[in-house]
């Protein structure tokens, strides 16, 4: 939904008065083990689904958790789970006394005040808190290149508060010093493939090359997160040429906020958020999601989801994306990057065996449209009467689960494809770039016996130019910026990150997981991942691998370039990541002291054919050792506290 008609439902909302005690509808971070808990719970078929667009409430949260302990007639929860799940519910509950709390770093306050026609007393709790996270990571390869490192540090004050039962505010500042050093690859990639015939401003589709960046050298692949709004500040220089960086190159600064005005009302039938903060739906195991993951950097939207049973829900989302600074300007940065996101989906539940949802979202610049902001107009079908300038998706999961044992689900998410070619010739799915679209298959199984265990294996294959979309020249904005013609970019990211799964196009992923919660203070993990991607750089660059890139949009049938040959048309990067880690919270000194450490080695190394790239046929690879696509061996440990976070 947009701002216009979700403020004008929150006022409405406020208006009906506060009589009941306060309950906290603010929403819990997505990195609280309180969703893995639950995931479990449901699993072991002590839960009711729950809807699959999280973040939950503290107040939906607390509600789970008694429905846990009132469903486990049967003793499913062992000793340790229900004196987790104690914890947990103690977490959340409001705190009775006010004033200063030395275990949870926070201030608390209540009290009322009594309405002036009905003289009833509306109740305001809230609390104000601070926060601090310090991590260290490093990297030891074993070639003989130097050793490199990374750290990441977080300070945060934040507030939340309650005013009766229906509203709820929170909001966050976070300071984050960071560093965190990547390859720039001196050679740039080409946003469309070599031979691209066009290239000229009449056409709308304009040919350039773009840098191309390595994952952070003192991190695991794909796991180091920006807490920063937009840019980072380097200390050592805070002169206005150069206050506005990419990335941490050198040790920087930066800013952060987050908040979120929130409520639910007939007894939570509906919730509604209006607020800045990370997102993750239609995961069907945590971080497994293809369509709005976690790892998606936060911007601001107004959300709302329907409940009215457990079998179904209904939710929808409008928000505005954010922009990828650069150190050219602000404006200039900001020029091409002027849109809205929209993303509706709709779930049903059959008892707790089997789970379907299926929706569709837009990437549209902004303009006031009601089509996209009115929730149950299907983004798919209201594109047709605009002109075709946005970019649209569509996509649908399904699982099924056995409780007591495990689940199995099948995800998809399609960016484009041709339907018709795809019903003539069903080959083309796995042969021509314009098939665009995303697959998961996985399943999670509990280990009995051992408190909150289980292990997942789940495979994920992101098509070349998945999550990509042409720029395109739109009627009501000036395309040109200094003279230079700006297209607006369409590619389904936010503030250069993907919205949907976290790797880049034309890539594909294998993991297995183990997780456990042997004590009642810790957490554990071991991991393995296999991850392939075309190659973004150097001299045989697979084209449709960035979320930059843009397919050709003459001959996507036609034209043998636009094929797609995984592993075979081109130079690839075979990364083996094994990753063990734990964390551990010092409960007995009454004091949310938290350590972390993780540690793995990270094996990787290129194919690459004997021809040249994107030459539309099949060639065979094998592995190679050269100065554009080196082999390497990274041992990576990392080691933090966090206190009061």
């Amino acid at each position: 939904m947009g701002k216009k008609s979700w403020v004008f439902i929150g006022l409405m909302f406020l208006m009906l008065g506060f009589s009941l005690p306060a309950q906290s509808n603010v929403s819990v971070p997505l990195t609280n083990e309180i969703y893995y808990v639950l995931e479990i719970a449901q699993m072991k078929g002590l839960l009711l689904p729950l809807p699959k667009v999280k973040p939950y409430s503290k107040k939906q949260i607390l509600e789970a958790i008694d429905a846990i302990f009132e469903a486990d007639t049967g003793g499913k929860l062992s000793v340790l789970e229900r004196n987790i799940l104690n914890r947990e519910a103690r977490t959340y509950r409001r705190e009775e006394e006010r004033g200063l709390n030395w275990r949870t770093g926070t201030y608390n306050f209540k009290f009322s005040r009594s309405a002036r026609r009905s003289g009833r007393e509306i109740p305001f709790a809230g609390d104000i808190g601070v926060g601090a996270q310090m991590g260290f990571s490093g990297g030891l390869f074993a070639n003989g290149e130097k050793p490199v490192g990374g750290t990441d540090n977080m300070f945060s004050v934040y507030t939340t508060g309650d005013i009766g039962e229906h509203f709820s505010y929170g909001f966050t500042f976070l300071g984050h010093l960071t560093l965190a050093r990547r390859t720039e690859y001196t050679d740039a990639y080409p946003n469309y493939y070599d031979g691209f015939p066009g290239g000229d401003e009449d056409s709308g589709y304009i040919f350039r090359k773009v840098t191309t960046y390595g994952q952070p050298l003192a991190y695991f692949p794909y796991t180091y997160e920006k807490y920063w709004d937009g840019a980072v500040f380097y200390p050592s220089d805070l002169s206005a040429e150069s206050a506005f960086r990419q990335w941490p190159q050198k040790f920087a600064m930066a800013p952060m906020l987050l908040g979120e005005l929130s409520g639910g009302f007939f007894n939570d039938m509906i919730t509604w958020r209006f607020g800045r903060l990370r997102h993750e739906w239609g995961a069907m195991s945590e971080g497994r999601s293809l369509i709005f993951n976690g790892a998606a950097q936060p911007f601001m939207a107004i959300e709302a989801t329907f409940n009215p049973v457990y079998w179904f829900s209904f939710s929808a989302l409008t928000g505005s994306l954010e922009y990828f600074k650069n150190q050219d300007s602000i404006k200039k940065a900001a020029w091409a990057e002027q849109n809205n996101f929209s993303i509706e989906i709709l779930e049903f539940n059959i008892k707790n065996r089997f789970h379907f949802d299926v929706g569709s979202t837009a990437v549209w610049p902004k303009r006031f449209d009601l089509g996209y902001i009115f929730p149950i107009k299907n983004n798919f079908l209201y594109q047709d009467t605009l002109g075709d300038f946005d970019n649209m998706s569509f996509f649908l999961d399904m699982a099924y689960q056995y409780p007591g044992y495990g689940k199995a689900w099948v995800s998809l998410f399609v960016d484009e494809i041709s339907l018709g070619e795809a019903l003539k010739h069903p080959s083309s799915l796995f042969e021509l770039d314009r098939m665009m679209y995303v697959a998961q298959v996985g399943i999670k199984a509990i280990i009995p016996k051992l408190p909150f265990s289980s292990i997942t294996l789940n495979y994920t294959k992101v098509e070349p130019y998945a999550y990509t979309h042409n720029r395109v020249f739109v009627p009501w904005y000036n395309n040109t910026y200094d003279g230079d013609p700006v297209p607006m970019e369409q590619a389904y990211t936010n503030n250069g990150e993907s919205i949907g799964y976290y790797l880049p196009p034309n890539s594909d992923e294998l993991l297995i997981r183990f997780d456990t919660m042997p004590a009642l203070n810790t957490l554990a993990f071991f991991q393995y991942q296999m991850i392939r991607h075309g190659a973004d750089h150097g001299p045989h660059s697979v084209d449709g691998s960035s979320f930059l890139s843009e397919l050709d949009p003459d001959g996507r049938s036609s034209n043998p370039v636009l094929r797609k040959f995984f592993l075979r048309d081109g130079a690839y990067q075979w990364q083996h990541i094994f990753m063990i880690g734990a964390e551990h919270t010092f409960a007995k000194w009454r004091i949310p002291l938290r350590v972390f450490a993780k540690t793995g080695v990270v094996y990787s190394f290129y194919t690459d054919i004997n021809g040249p790239a994107n030459s539309g046929s099949a060639s065979d690879y094998k592995v190679i050792d050269t100065p554009s696509y080196p082999k390497s061996t990274e041992f990576i440990l990392t080691l933090g506290v966090r206190i009061y976070m």
